[in-house]
């Protein structure tokens, strides 16, 4: 149950210590006017898991999004199970090109959404990218999930568990972030 519903069993135990840093505002959390939100910009680690499937549901939503990664090879393709599982949602990963941190250019009207506190933390520490809103994806699922545990070299379940929940928290941003839609 733990490997197909959290990935792993720190990823449980980095989800229950989410909720305490999310409700005490230790989570680096930077919330933005949402009127002022223009595009979502999905943040994970390397940008071939989780927020390369969360740009493409986004997009396919109608949103205007981008994505990168924290540590990761500006050009690397997505991570085969991921394509996988995301073909099951119905949302084709095949062409993502990851991009670095240090690749991604900031617009007026950005909002980054993290999948872990940590990643918030180090975008937060970022001198490029500390102005930025900042929050976390987990806060459009329901549950609400502050942590989306890293399914890379995870079982195949997780995979399918994790972006499942990304795609059924497009709907929330949609809703949430109306300027950000295309016209």
């Amino acid at each position: 149950m733990i490997k197909s519903r959290f990935g792993t069993f720190r990823g449980l135990v980095r989800l229950a210590l989410s909720y305490p840093q999310l409700l005490l505002g230790r989570s680096a959390s930077l919330t933005p006017d949402a009127a002022r939100v223009r595009r979502l910009v999905f943040v994970c680690q390397g940008n071939i898991c989780r927020s390369a499937f969360a740009d493409v549901a986004a997009r396919r939503a109608g949103l205007n999004v981008a994505s990168f990664g924290l540590s990761t090879t500006t050009g690397r393709g997505a991570h085969p199970p991921a394509i996988l599982a995301a073909q099951a949602l119905g949302h084709d990963l095949s062409a993502h090109r990851a991009i670095d941190m240090q690749d991604y250019v900031p617009q007026e009207g950005d909002l980054l959404l993290a999948m872990e506190v940590r990643q918030l933390h180090r975008l937060g520490a970022d001198p490029r990218l500390k102005e930025l809103p900042r929050m976390l994806l987990g806060r459009w699922t329901r549950p609400m999930l502050p942590h989306l545990h890293d399914p890379y070299s995870l079982d195949d379940r997780y995979m399918a568990t994790c972006l499942t929940r990304i795609d059924r928290a497009v709907p929330a941003l949609v809703r949430a972030f109306p300027g950000a839609r295309l016209s």
